[in-house]
């Protein structure tokens, strides 16, 4: 089977597609980085799930993590690499090209 007889789905990367890794991508690509609270807060995240998801993201090289202090207490920061934006840019555009797939079957779909 070719790429072109593919199925979209067969492409998602699992690592990115998961609903936490996605929203912390997209949150990244946003503002470039953030901090572990802003993170959790946006997502509804406990702070070891979302840990877990930042170890595995961080694993795959699309996250990186910097520890630091706001002069009270100590932060983590959460910045997303130039792989991060790629693996979310294709993410996204395979999400595209599920919708599409969607909305042609869709239109020739029995009434």
């Amino acid at each position: 089977m070719s790429d072109q007889e593919m199925h979209p789905l067969a492409a998602l990367d699992e690592t990115v597609h998961q609903r936490a890794r996605l929203g912390i991508l997209a949150i990244l690509a946003e503002n470039q980085e953030a901090d572990f609270t802003h993170i959790k807060r946006s997502l509804a995240l406990t702070d070891g799930n979302l840990g877990r998801h930042l170890e595995v993201l961080a694993h795959a090289g699309h996250v990186t993590l910097r520890k630091g202090s706001d002069g009270r207490r100590a932060r983590t920061w959460v910045r997303i690499t130039p792989s991060g934006t790629q693996a979310l840019n294709t993410e996204i555009e395979l999400l595209r090209r599920l919708l599409l797939i969607a909305e042609l079957r869709g239109d020739s779909a029995p009434r």
